[in-house]
């Protein structure tokens, strides 16, 4: 009979809120699509910079709203480049070996 506690294989993040046991991969439907889904926000972003200017109803207040505030094209174009910076560090760390899975 063993007398191993269950719960030291258990290792917590953030004050207990998240639970993982030792050893555990990460799956590979995370590594997949965490990455897929940056890419489709900066997709997103590039696509609707300036708002959603071609809608049949609301496109007229969305142009006249730009008319009178102004583009902010440069800084959309840096938070799409922060973003890149996310994805390629969170892809880095989701397909690196880790040192638990030697």
């Amino acid at each position: 009979m063993t007398t191993e506690n269950p719960k030291s294989d258990l290792k917590e993040y953030a004050g207990g809120w998240i639970t993982e046991r030792k050893g555990t991969p990460i799956p590979a439907f995370l590594k997949f699509v965490s990455p897929a889904i940056a890419i489709a926000a900066i997709v997103y972003l590039i696509v609707n910079i300036n708002g959603e200017v071609n809608h049949s109803t609301r496109g007229p207040f969305v142009q006249q709203l730009n008319a009178v505030t102004g583009s902010a094209n440069g800084f959309m174009y840096v938070v799409a480049g922060l973003i890149a910076v996310y994805v390629i560090i969170l892809a880095a760390f989701l397909f690196k070996k880790s040192e638990h899975e030697e």
